[in-house]
Order: structure tokens, then sequence, then C-alpha cells
């Protein structure tokens, strides 16, 4: 870590890169790599609005393209960019500091703060108890492919999304009462119905200490037990970009086995750069994430999923007729649909904090079970509805997770089931600005 800023947080104040001043910002943001991944004719309508101007569209690989034919060669013309960018000064280092970003999209505003993590304070592993942790199972499957992109480039960019809990607004906050007086870095709309984004530098000593004086009380132990019990303090929690925050880890842990150990305390690509949030803003908005099993009867569905949620958790029944979803507490109720009926589980004393993981843990039972099924995850309620009518096909309905829920979750059973929740619909992720070096200047 730079020796100006030493703190026991695991935070980098970083100094970021972005283009030079003359720049359509317009052109150069574009959302997170993993959003519309079944649609390459939004990426074929981002490349035609870049044109030839300078975008974070040439640093990318969009996962449209993921393991699809030509991706060595565009992984090769990722890396050539990323040199030319940096060769021909279209992208400039900033002083160090912390990014104050406002976005605003369909109708919310969020505020977060780019800073760099020490991803030696990381573990994805179910269980862990450093301060960085998953918030959901990480597939390991899905970091090589990931690692091919970050191995041998010279910068990162982040649409890493990672929540704080303050619910006093103690860390980022603050910042936004002095927004007028700092730097303002970029101010710009964002193409393809991405709202409207501004970043401001903090780069005052003041400031920055402020911000890390904050975050070392939310990740006081005694301060943390008196909320929680007896854990390990959980200080940043990942929300959006699990799997690119795990590559960046796997890419340090080889990295690192090259250095002397001298060489490992502040070498860049032991840091990720990263957007942080907190929790209580406003402005985040959690999206509910539907189920739909498809290739089962709907009689043999509810038959197969009762046996299951009532080995798995001791008591379940069947009420046919609509109820609505008990997300928390002593009892889950899980309202389905079929073809032919609609009704809801009912699961008294269950073994997680949330409903969608009793729900998730008898899917993948049902799943493992009977041959021929498979699950999709799907964001709007009519959907599921249609979908599951049809026959064949057991859908279930979920409320949004409530954000209080989010890190008494994370903390008491280690990791939220997959696909618990989304951070917004597609439009609303973050969009790639800030650049950062991961390699060493020779």
């Amino acid at each position: 870590m730079e020796e100006r800023y030493q703190n026991n947080v695991a935070v980098q104040v970083p100094r970021v890169l972005l283009p030079k001043k003359g720049t359509n910002y317009h052109k150069w943001a574009v959302v997170a790599c993993d959003q519309f991944t079944s649609q390459p004719e939004y990426w074929e309508e981002a490349k035609r609005i870049v044109g030839k101007a300078p975008s974070t569209l040439e640093l990318i690989l969009p996962e449209a393209y993921l393991e699809k034919p030509g991706e060595k060669e565009r992984i090769a013309s990722i890396k050539a960019s990323m040199r030319a960018y940096l060769d021909e000064g279209i992208l400039e280092e900033k002083p160090q500091g912390f990014v104050l970003v406002t976005r605003t999209v369909e109708g919310n505003t969020r505020t977060g703060l780019v800073m760099a993590l020490d991803l030696e304070a990381y573990d994805y592993q179910k269980g862990s108890t450093t301060p960085i942790r998953a918030t959901e199972g990480t597939i390991v499957s899905r970091i090589p492919p990931r690692l091919k992109i970050r191995e041998g480039a010279p910068i990162e960019l982040p649409h890493i999304l990672v929540l704080i809990d303050d619910p006093d607004r103690t860390v980022i906050e603050p910042l936004t009462l002095k927004k007028a007086k700092l730097h303002k870095l970029y101010d710009t709309d964002l193409m393809l119905d991405g709202g409207h984004i501004t970043g401001h530098l903090v780069d005052a000593e003041d400031d920055i200490l402020g911000v890390l004086s904050a975050l070392e009380q939310l990740q006081d132990a005694e301060k943390f037990r008196a909320k929680y019990g007896d854990h390990a303090p959980l200080l940043f929690a990942m929300g959006d970009g699990n799997h690119s925050f795990a590559t960046a880890k796997a890419y340090w842990e080889k990295v690192k086995a090259t250095l002397p150990e001298s060489e490992h305390a502040d070498h860049p690509a032991r840091f990720a750069l990263v957007e942080v949030e907190n929790v209580h803003d406003e402005g985040i908005v959690f999206e509910p994430i539907h189920r739909v099993v498809f290739g089962v009867s709907g009689n043999r569905a509810i038959e197969t999923l009762l046996r299951h949620f009532k080995g798995q958790n001791g008591c379940a029944r069947v009420e046919l007729g609509r109820m609505p979803c008990a997300q928390s507490g002593d009892t889950h109720i899980l309202p389905f649909l079929t073809g032919e009926v609609e009704g809801a589980f009912i699961v008294s004393c269950p073994k997680t904090q949330l409903a969608v993981g009793t729900l998730q843990a008898a899917i993948d039972a049902l799943l493992q079970e009977v041959a021929g099924t498979e699950v999709d995850y799907i964001h709007g309620a009519e959907v599921v509805k249609e979908l599951s009518k049809k026959g064949g096909a057991i859908g279930f309905l979920l409320p949004a997770m409530k954000k209080s829920e989010f890190f008494p979750t994370v903390v008491y059973d280690g990791a939220l089931p997959r696909k618990t929740f989304s951070m917004g619909e597609a439009n609303e992720k973050r969009y790639y600005m800030e650049c950062r070096r991961i390699e060493k200047k020779k």
C-alpha cells in the first residue's frame, strides 16, 4: 500500500486512470460485460455508437462473446488496445484519491466511492471470516475464462459493486455535502438508457482519512459483536461482480507465486478497483429473481419438492390457492404456479434465513433426482406466469429481498443462495469508467 495511507481496513487509495480531456465520455463508458449475454445485438449497437472513438468497449470482452469463435483474437485485441491507450496518452493518471460517483437511472440516484481493495483480505470460500467476502456461491469454473483476459493485461476496469453496512451514513455520505468543492472528473449521459453519471476526485488528506477512519469504526470487532453476536467482522460484501473479484484474486495468487516476499505488499495486482456503495442508500434497489423449473409435470414437481422440503427442514405441507410469499422468519411460504393449480409450500422451522434458500435447496435436489429437468432464473413476474401455465413446468414468485436482510444473512449463513437478488435491471448496472494499472511500471 502507498505509505501515505496505510490502514487496517484492506483499502488502497488508488491513482485511477481516466481518458484525456476532450474524450467523448458518452462513447467511452459501456455497461458491465456480464449484461445482455443473450443479446449480441445490444453490443453491436454499442459498437455502432462508439465508432472509432476511444472506448472501454475496446478494453473488455462482453460475455455474449465469451468462449465463442474469435475469442482468442478478441482478447489479444483488448490487451493491444490497453497498451495503445497508455502509450498514446489516451489514458491519464489522476492524483491519488477516491472517486465519488453519482449515478441517476430509472428515477433513482445512488452514490458510490471508487477505491481499491486488498485481495489478501478476501476469501470466496463458504464460511470465510475475512473482512471482504463473497455473497453468493462462487462457481470456480467461471474463473479460468475470465483469467485469460486479466493475465498479461496492463490495466483493469471494474464493474464490481461492493456493499457496506453503514446505517448512520458515515463513510460516503459526508463527501456528498462537499461535492461542489471537489474537482469534477466527468459528467455525462450514458449510452443505451444507462442514465447519467458524474465523478468527483476525493484527494484531500482530511477527506481520505475521514473515510478510512469511518471504515475502521464499521469494522470494530466489539461493535460488530454487539450487532451480530460472536462473528468475525464483515466490512465489504460483494454486491455485483463477484466472479470478477474472484478472478482478480486468482490472478494475484499467480503473480504472487513469482515474486519475492519483499514485493508482495505493494504490487498493484494485489489490489482490485471497485465501487463501494452503502446498502442503506435509497437509490439502491434490490430486484427479485424468480424461478421456473422445466421438464417435469406440475403434480410430480409438487410431490417431489414437498418430499425434499420435509427432508431438508423437518416439516412442510402444501396448501392450494393464491398466497403471499413469506420471505423470512420461522415459517417460509413459497407460492407456486403450474398449468393446473396455484398454491404454496408452507415450510416450518426452515434451516436457512431466507425463503429463497429453502426453495433453492429443494430445487437443486429435484434437478438431481428427475432427469431432463432444468431451472431458469426470471426477472419478470408476468413471464413466470406465462411459462408456468404452458404445462410441464412449475414456477415460483419471490419478493425482493429486503436490504436489511442482506448483511445478517451473509454473516449468519455464510453466503446468499445463488440468484437471490439483482441490484437493478441490466441498464442500471455499473458502466466502465475508471481504470487502474495492475502491472508495475517499467
